[in-house]
């Protein structure tokens, strides 16, 4: 296993910790895999994937079940307590091993280039460091590497965005365990010197009235080949 200690690279086992949302992110979550079509989202983004795979913030495992048996293992990274115990019950039910363990996304505690590719699901938003985890990913990614991404963040009009802006500024990032609705998870990206692939726009939930959360994109980036970190 390419796993070190999380406080090898300075960081503690635990360092998030939002047990009350942790709790109601696992009930809500849940629902919305039928009600939403959360599940059909996943089977979208994990289809086709081989190799080693690392998630980043894995949650409460719901990826777990998705992941097809061309896959030989994957290392899943959570660091919230409550949600990581949770995600090692859901391991337990998976089809292809999964390994799931403390770190945070920006010092990540595996090895450099030890990964085919890497899943980031619903939790750019959330991340204290965007640039700082898109460059971890980088790292333990090989040349060529694949990301496979799902998140929410930046959408609609003029008045849709100023509100994004505020609720970040103000009350959402306490309320949700550090969310932000306001990022740009494609730009972010590009930024970090990965080469985008095809992405498309959804929106979630596909019907009824679109909220700031509500803005997501579903896609594919590489880390280029013959690249060194």
């Amino acid at each position: 296993m390419p796993l070190r200690s999380a406080r090898s690279r300075g960081v503690p086992p635990d360092a998030v910790h939002h047990p009350v949302f942790a709790r109601y992110y696992a009930r809500i979550s849940v629902t919305a895999e039928t009600r939403m079509g959360m599940g059909r989202v996943r089977e979208r983004l994990l289809t086709g994937l081989s190799g080693r795979v690392i998630e980043i913030g894995a949650g409460n495992g719901l990826n777990f079940a998705h992941y097809p048996g061309t896959v030989s293992e994957v290392v899943a990274i959570e660091p919230e307590r409550v949600l990581r115990q949770l995600a090692v019950e859901a391991a337990l039910r998976a089809e292809v091993p999964v390994d799931v363990a403390p770190g945070a996304a920006e010092a990540l505690p595996v090895k450099s280039e030890a990964f085919d590719a890497a899943v980031v699901s619903l939790v750019l938003c959330s991340v204290r460091d965007v640039r700082r985890t898109l460059g971890e990913l980088r790292r333990v990614l090989r040349p060529g590497g694949e990301v496979r991404f799902f998140e929410h963040g930046r959408g609609g009009g003029r008045m849709m965005t100023l509100t994004q802006r505020a609720l970040d500024r103000t009350v959402w990032p306490r309320l949700t365990g550090g969310c932000h609705v306001s990022r740009d998870p494609v730009a972010a990206l590009r930024t970090a010197g990965f080469t985008l692939g095809p992405y498309r726009r959804v929106l979630m939930p596909e019907k009824g009235p679109a909220l700031p959360t509500s803005y997501c994109v579903l896609g594919t980036a590489w880390r280029p080949p013959g690249t060194e970190e």
